[in-house]
């Protein structure tokens, strides 16, 4: 091989090194994994009592309810949607289980079948709105909010709804591994599955193309309007099941179920690098993002520091979240395809000048 070959050669790999380790970066996935492993590390040497048995099951639990609406927030977020009605859509859906279990005797399975599908009813309801009304996706959802946050009261009168059923009882108390209830497996199931959705099938390449660039996926032919529409119902009746499990953990259908998800939810999944500009984010970050955001507020706690400062923590990891993914859609994404674009340029002319020799 001459000098000037193996130039060439050099010239032609460097980019595309220097383009991979910036699109590692880039990633939101790594970002917040580390920040993570760090946050455990400085609680853990605070206090080692933040890594205590007790804890980590407490931290898993909690996670796990919200875990399974970030889900289905993730998949919206990625058709370039969102949902601030999640939580009184958990609420809505376990206390109206609740009261077919209780006031109309329904069958547990029906019941909870009835729960599911309020939820993915309200889902459907802001689908429509948002996407065929062309009502922005904050105004609705934070309306339908309001309206779920009244109709738990009217379905309660108020008060928690007991007893629930012994069967729902004894499933909410019930654990599988470490402490850890179905709620917890039913969460690393579905972010399995949600996250094998996203990354490797059609389903999941049009949903990125729905969320990232709507005009050119309806020019190829995806029906954009099916997809939100669709990713609307999904994160309703995930809500729908977060709640039902709540119920249960607390075998009684109370009032405050759900309340504060919505924010925590949004934050969660941005701080885990999932775009709220759509198009952009996977599962696996979206559910280390509120892993994050749990241990956060858990780290605080065990080392002292007043409860009150978890929100604003919370707040301000959101800002620096939504601040960080704005340059890396400025910055990593132009840069990458910029760079790509001239080493592709660059090999072009050399082809030809080989060609012409």
């Amino acid at each position: 091989m001459t000098g000037a070959a193996r130039a060439t050669t050099q010239d032609s790999t460097a980019p595309s090194l220097r383009n991979r380790v910036i699109a590692f970066i880039a990633l939101g996935e790594v970002g917040v994994i580390a920040a993570l492993l760090l946050l455990v590390a400085f609680f853990y040497a605070v206090e080692p009592a933040f890594l205590s048995e007790r804890n980590v099951r407490a931290i898993l639990n909690v996670v796990s309810f919200v875990g399974i609406i970030a889900i289905g927030q993730t998949i919206l977020l990625v058709a370039g949607e969102f949902d601030l009605s999640v939580g009184s859509v958990a609420g809505v859906s376990a206390v109206v289980a609740a009261q077919l279990m209780t006031a109309l005797e329904w069958p547990v399975p029906l019941a909870v079948l009835g729960g599911m599908g309020v939820g993915a009813f309200i889902g459907l309801i802001n689908g429509i709105i948002v996407v065929k009304f062309k009502i922005p996706a904050f105004i609705q959802t934070l309306g339908m909010l309001f309206i779920g946050q009244g109709l738990i009261q009217l379905v309660t009168g108020g008060y928690p709804v007991y007893p629930l059923p012994k069967e729902v009882s004894e499933f909410g108390m019930s654990t599988l591994a470490f402490g850890l209830g179905w709620s917890f497996a039913f969460f690393i199931v579905m972010a399995i599955v949600a996250d094998f959705v996203l990354r490797r099938t059609v389903l999941g390449r049009n949903l990125y193309a729905t969320g990232g660039n709507p005009e050119v996926a309806r020019l190829v032919g995806i029906n954009t309007t099916i997809y939100k529409i669709g990713a609307f119902i999904t994160v309703g009746a995930l809500s729908a099941v977060a709640g039902m499990f709540v119920m249960a953990d607390l075998q009684s259908g109370t009032t405050s179920i759900g309340s504060g998800w919505e924010l925590i939810v949004i934050a969660g999944v941005v701080v885990g690098g999932v775009s709220l500009f759509g198009g952009a984010g996977t599962i696996a970050g979206g559910v280390v993002g509120i892993l994050m955001l749990k241990v956060v507020q858990s780290g605080l706690v065990v080392i002292g520091v007043n409860s009150n400062w978890q929100q604003i923590a919370v707040g301000v990891i959101m800002v620096l979240a939504v601040g960080l993914d704005i340059l890396r859609r400025r910055y990593f994404t132009v840069s990458v395809g910029a760079k790509t674009a001239a080493a592709a340029s660059k090999t072009e002319v050399q082809s030809s000048k080989r060609s012409g020799a």
